[in-house]
């Protein structure tokens, strides 16, 4: 395989943020008078739109207030953004000056939106590290469809064959090997769940340890 390109997630992978969103989904749920579990937050990283909102309906019931209950998590989770900032995972900067020194392209595919993931990465210092940013929530649908990584990379202008997503959540797993790439799962703070290791090419502890792993690949 000759690797042309490095796609990369953005929560959970990049930025030490799906804490947050698992947090805020909960806090703001129950703020709105709904006990959401852990495990429902879980199921809803990177989730699109359309299938968060059945998911939700399906778990909570059809008065369930998607729209309520997710600007109240925005709400929530700008305010502790404000006072304690955002952290980049450990290895962004290493990983992104080694692929420009190999040449190797690189974007982000996330369903965050374009406005607020240029201010975390703005806020972490990691922004000048990515050539380009596409968000799922601008295609017809998000993850785990594969739209926002076939967009990715016909915007750098590479082969998802030739093309190595990283991810940290199932949903973004699916999406990258649904849309032809070759998937290396970084999870969050767990293990890679079983329903996706058919799916992925290998997994690593952290970005570092991707440096690794290119490496090796490079030299074969």
């Amino acid at each position: 395989m000759k690797i042309q390109s490095v796609i990369f997630d953005l929560d959970g992978l990049i930025l030490d943020t799906e804490k947050l969103y698992q947090r805020f989904w909960r806090e703001a749920s129950s703020e709105c008078g709904y006990e959401m579990s852990r495990d429902t937050a879980l199921a809803l990283r990177s989730l699109d739109k359309t299938l968060a909102k059945k998911l939700l309906s399906d778990t909570f019931g059809s008065g369930y207030d998607y729209e309520l209950v997710k600007q109240t998590r925005i709400r929530l989770m700008n305010a502790y953004v404000d006072e304690h900032g955002i952290q980049p995972k450990k290895g962004v900067r290493e990983l992104t000056d080694y692929l420009k020194a190999h040449g190797i392209r690189s974007a982000i595919a996330t369903a965050t939106n374009f406005p607020r993931t240029n201010d975390y990465l703005t806020r972490a210092g990691v922004r000048d590290c990515f050539e380009t940013i596409v968000c799922a929530c601008d295609l017809p649908h998000g993850k785990p469809y594969p739209d926002v990584y076939i967009y990715a990379c016909e915007k750098l202008g590479v082969s998802p064959q030739n093309s190595i997503a990283l991810e940290d959540s199932p949903n973004g797993v699916k999406s990258a090997h649904s849309a032809g790439c070759n998937v290396i799962c970084i999870p969050d703070g767990g293990a890679v769940e079983k329903e996706v290791l058919p799916l992925i090419k290998g997994s690593a502890g952290s970005l570092l340890d991707v440096i690794g792993i290119l490496d090796g690949l490079l030299r074969e």
